[in-house]
């Protein structure tokens, strides 16, 4: 008995299953029949009151079958049905859930219908099927673009044809080198056409052309111009003009001639230095940076700079009235003032350029030593100053590598030194590279 009636409801659903698909439209039409074909713009669907193409962009969804159990009492339930045997059917509803239903108590299975009823979907085709027929009337009384060689796209169909068909496309041309709408095209009175003359001049094509001939002629004539027109290259020359203001860092070192004679102080009395004197200097390292402004639009740019310079460790053994000594020295410079550079060649690759300072010199040396007394070994230590102006002229170059510059810079400084330093050099010489920016 199981089996009769599943075999019955067996039947029953394949009869409903030619139902087939039903489609969901945008404007809320659900129109079911049997999907013929379909392209990746139209889809030919054979419905009861004869088949249609329906563009694809009108399609919201292509909803699932669903049917309809009448149970024994009455009961309805309608949903989608996952599984079926002769015991059981597996049913799922619109809210989500699953059904298990015995198959004794299912009286019939039932497509479910979707439409809204029997006359709007045939009011639906048969509007569908009036617009085919204007739109292939339309088609027939145009030029034939089939015939010249339109490319076929999937289903079957050429693309021009399937496009026209669907979205009733118009084309458009082109007069007097200006594209007419369709809707600019209806007039009472023709356009009128330039003469050869004024086509040259106005650099547009003469006459009634069509789109496929107007864009290829404009695609040649764009290609030629490019082969034509050759790229200028862009200026990376730095002019001196459009900069203000200068900074740099300079790194480098300075051979130091820096000699005390005479005495020391060693706490309560005084050392007396050999008669050559020591030699405190060596090659110090020199650091020092400027901050420039031009002066108007000149070659010459002023403004404050800052220079430093250790004093090289050094130490000495000697002996002054009968005592051993042995001393140790080091030390630093400072100077502040304002500097100058006057560029001979501004705007070349390998800028030239005077410069000079006038500065005040700070000098420390320090000192500490030893030396045996009769009450054992003695320590002292102390230092020596020396201030004063100083100055510096020298030459320097420097070259834009991308956004900032590099140089070298030779300067010979000039400094008196007071006390017992005073024998030392007045000039020394410093020799430093830099790295800059102009901005």
């Amino acid at each position: 008995m199981k089996k009769l009636v599943f075999l019955l409801l067996l039947a029953g659903l394949c009869a409903a299953g030619l139902q087939a698909e039903t489609l969901k439209m945008k404007d809320g039409s659900l129109i079911s029949g049997s999907i013929l074909s379909q392209t990746e713009y139209t889809l030919n669907l054979a419905t009861s009151y004869g088949n249609i193409t329906l563009n694809q962009r009108d399609i919201e969804q292509i909803l699932p079958d669903k049917h309809r159990l009448i149970l024994k009492g009455g009961t309805q339930l309608v949903g989608v049905i996952l599984d079926m045997d002769e015991f059981n059917l597996k049913l799922q509803t619109d809210d989500g859930a699953t059904v298990n239903v015995d198959m004794p108590q299912i009286v019939s299975i039932e497509a479910y219908d979707y439409d809204r009823g029997q006359k709007a979907q045939q009011e639906f085709v048969e509007k569908k099927l009036e617009q085919q027929e204007q739109a292939a009337q339309a088609a027939a009384q145009a030029q034939a673009v089939a015939a010249t060689g339109a490319v076929t796209a999937a289903g079957g169909l050429t693309f021009d044809s399937d496009i026209d068909q669907v979205f009733d496309a118009k084309k458009a041309t082109v007069v007097n080198g200006q594209v007419q709408t369709p809707t600019a095209q209806v007039q009472t009175t023709a356009p009128k056409l330039l003469s050869e003359e004024e086509a040259f001049l106005k650099n547009v094509k003469a006459g009634n052309i069509s789109q496929q001939e107007y864009a290829a002629a404009a695609k040649q004539d764009l290609s030629a111009k490019k082969t034509q027109e050759k790229p200028v290259a862009k200026s990376t020359k730095r002019v001196e003009k459009n900069f203000s203001k200068y900074f740099s860092v300079q790194v480098g070192a300075m051979p130091l001639d820096l000699k005390a004679k005479g005495e020391l102080s060693r706490g309560s009395d005084n050392v007396t230095l050999p008669e050559e004197g020591l030699d405190m200097g060596g090659t110090a390292i020199a650091v020092s940076s400027k901050f420039l402004w031009r002066i108007k639009e000149s070659n010459l740019w002023l403004g404050p700079t800052l220079f430093f310079a250790n004093i090289p460790n050094n130490e000495f053994a000697f002996t002054s009235a009968a005592t051993d000594y042995e001393i140790r020295t080091s030390g630093s410079i400072l100077s502040l003032g304002a500097a100058a550079n006057y560029y001979l060649n501004p705007n070349s690759r390998f800028a030239c350029y005077l410069t000079g300072a006038l500065q005040y010199e700070m000098l420390s040396a320090n000192y500490n030593g030893t030396y045996t007394s009769p009450t054992g070994l003695v320590s002292f230590s102390d230092s020596i100053s020396s201030n004063s102006p100083s100055g510096s002229v020298g030459v320097g170059v420097e070259t834009w590598v991308d956004d900032l510059m590099v140089g070298v810079e030779v300067r010979q400084v000039f400094a008196p030194r007071q006390d017992q330093l005073k024998k030392s050099a007045s000039s020394n010489t410093v020799i430093q590279a830099q790295l800059s920016w102009k901005f």
